[in-house]
């Protein structure tokens, strides 16, 4: 037996037996196992005891040449000459990838390092998804106690979070590992991009923010902002966040030159702009609309011939439901170049109701049906909802007769109906039909037949 072993055996043997804990005994036969076991160094060698020297066969000497010989070209490889990086500076990811497999050797990684430094590896990457998992849990339970914008920005945090602390976790795990430059560069590089896809992550979530920030903004100023221009600025500011982290991953994460890039835009440009001419005029249609808002989203509009709701506004098309139930997408550059017809801002429903008595209807008939039609729409039943103020004027139902059409007389009623709620009109507009027609055969009054 190794004399670590006995020495470990000679203290616990000093401690008073009624010192000894259950947890002390374990140690004491677990410990010097384990190091025995992965840690030859820790145990001084024996002197040992003399054995007839047996000669190795011929075939295992090739087998420890090709090892020591594997061991020397990995060596070579990791150590190149002074002022020499590999991969070469300016290499694409795709070359510095293929480059780094190239020289990967699977079999010579596990013998530099042994099982205790892998163990480490995932000890601590275990440790960072319990540590990520813990704190999404808190995050999103703290979230759940908070409303709106504060709930949000809690809430949000808890995926990225769990993302960071499992690649801290890789990192430190990383550092028990004897690993090549080249294989200790690419790891660097894949650390770094996960903190940055973490980063990026929690911003394009932070994003998402604008809409309850701008619905308490409305709620607290004279001038409300409508439904539709927080979508529009939340995809222009993840789009602009997307291109920017892409920049950064080729440029700082893996050392590309995207100076060549940025010159190419302009070029790309020009002919993008060329190429794309009704896609820039449906963008810019989209900017009109938010500026001069001749609607917002749930108007009612009629527009190149389709009449609906207003769902969505987005950079290419304004989408409609149609009373039928259909989802029909206009282009920007259609609606601003037509003319809209915006039925959700109208003040009221004006009925324009036409009466056709028969041509030999006698004058105190005529009057007589004028005044039935006067007295129920000034009765209480009928009043209150058609006796509006339109733009600050008074305006009362009218009722005219005396034109004379197809050698019918016409007796012709009109008002304005206020709210303009077409469900409460419609029973509104049944009512007083039912009541006019009963009236007018109470009194006698004929109605001409349908032509």
């Amino acid at each position: 037996m190794p004399v670590f072993p006995l020495r470990y055996f000679a203290q616990f043997a000093m401690i008073p037996p009624m010192k000894r804990t259950p947890y002390s005994c374990l140690c004491v036969i677990v410990i010097p196992v384990i190091l025995m076991g992965v840690c030859p160094a820790c145990c001084p060698a024996q002197t040992p005891v003399q054995q007839p020297a047996v000669e190795s066969p011929p075939a295992e000497q090739p087998a420890a040449a090709e090892i020591a010989a594997k061991e020397a070209a990995a060596e070579s490889t990791e150590a190149p000459e002074k002022g020499a990086k590999a991969p070469p500076s300016g290499a694409s990811v795709g070359e510095q990838f293929s480059s780094i497999l190239a020289k990967l050797d699977p079999e010579l990684l596990w013998r530099k390092n042994g099982i205790v430094a892998w163990l480490w590896l995932l000890g601590y990457i275990f440790a960072g998804m319990v540590l990520g998992k813990i704190v999404s849990v808190l995050l999103l339970r703290v979230a759940s106690g908070k409303e709106g914008v504060i709930a949000k920005f809690f809430s949000d945090m808890a995926g990225p979070a769990n993302l960071a602390l499992v690649t801290l976790g890789i990192f430190v795990g990383l550092h028990w590992l004897t690993l090549g430059e080249s294989l200790e560069e690419f790891a660097a590089q894949v650390i770094h991009l996960l903190f940055t896809l973490s980063v990026f992550w929690y911003a394009y979530n932070l994003i998402g923010m604008i809409d309850p920030l701008l619905r308490h903004l409305s709620r607290n100023s004279a001038s409300a902002l409508d439904k539709q221009v927080a979508p529009l600025v939340r995809r222009t500011l993840r789009v602009f966040l997307l291109i920017l982290t892409v920049m950064y991953v080729f440029k700082d994460v893996f050392g590309q030159d995207i100076g060549a890039w940025l010159a190419g835009l302009g070029i790309a440009g020009i002919a993008v702009s060329l190429a794309a001419q009704d896609s820039l005029k449906n963008l810019f249609g989209s900017i009109t609309i938010i500026l001069d808002r001749p609607f917002k989203i749930g108007d009612r509009i009629i527009c190149t011939g389709y009449e609906g709701v207003i769902e969505d506004i987005g950079f290419r098309s304004t989408k409609v439901r149609t009373g039928a139930g259909h989802l029909v997408s206009i282009p920007n550059a259609n609606v601003v170049n037509s003319p809209i017809e915006n039925i959700s801002r109208r003040p009221g429903i004006r009925r324009n109701l036409t009466i056709n008595l028969p041509s030999n209807t006698p004058a105190e008939k005529l009057k007589q049906a004028a005044a039935i039609a006067r007295e129920l729409l000034e009765s209480e039943e009928f009043r209150e909802p058609i006796h509006p103020r339109i733009n600050g004027e008074a305006s009362a139902p009218q009722v005219t007769c005396g034109e004379i059409v197809n050698n019918n007389l016409q007796l012709a009623i009109a008002y304005w109906y206020v709210p303009a709620k077409a469900a409460e009109f419609n029973q509104h507009t049944e009512r007083l039909t039912v009541r006019i027609l009963e009236a007018f055969e109470k009194a006698g009054i004929p109605l001409a037949p349908a032509k």
